[in-house]
């Protein structure tokens, strides 16, 4: 994968549910010192409750939500301020949307097995995507492509070890 040349404007760190994006995002805009957002937290209300109820959403559902998205992309690298995303962005299109708000945009893509997802999906409570969904994810996940600026990690490593390997990929060449 291509690596950015400074820190980008905005980190998303992309992938399957239960991959590990929230954890790692809030952990690498932290160490980055940039503002996270989780956004889980921008779905309408109707998209949580098909997730809730065992559908998929489809790219219309998602609209809205990756129009949101994209604003908040564009006013984080409008106002300077950059920023870190926790953000499915499973299609190449998800991307090419975030890339067109804002210059400098660079994908974080956490790289999980299906078992793993789902073994970890299963385990949490309190958040509305069902683990019934996680094939849904699989069947439109595009992975992050060599053309894309990037890096794609193992997510079975620890959030920290993501984290330091992120953070040396964008690190400038010394």
């Amino acid at each position: 994968m291509e690596t950015a040349p400074d820190v980008p404007t905005v980190v998303v760190v992309m992938g399957v549910a239960g991959s590990g994006k929230s954890t790692v995002g809030a952990l690498l805009a932290q160490r980055l010192s940039l503002p996270f957002l989780e956004a889980d937290d921008l779905h309408p209300a109707a998209n949580r409750a098909k997730m809730a109820e065992g559908r998929p959403l489809d790219d219309e559902d998602r609209r809205p939500w990756l129009m949101s998205l994209a604003d908040w992309v564009r006013e984080a690298g409008d106002s300077g301020r950059g920023g870190v995303v926790a953000c499915s962005a499973l299609k190449q299109s998800y991307r090419d949307l975030f890339r067109r708000a804002g210059a400098g945009v660079w994908f974080l893509h956490l790289a999980l097995d299906q078992a793993t997802a789902n073994r970890r999906v299963a385990g949490r409570t309190g958040h509305f995507m069902p683990a019934r969904l996680e094939a849904s994810q699989y069947a439109a996940l595009e992975p992050l492509r060599p053309d894309e600026p990037g890096l794609t990690v193992n997510a079975d490593a620890t959030p920290q070890d993501i984290v330091d390997e992120a953070v040396e990929a964008l690190s400038p060449p010394r």
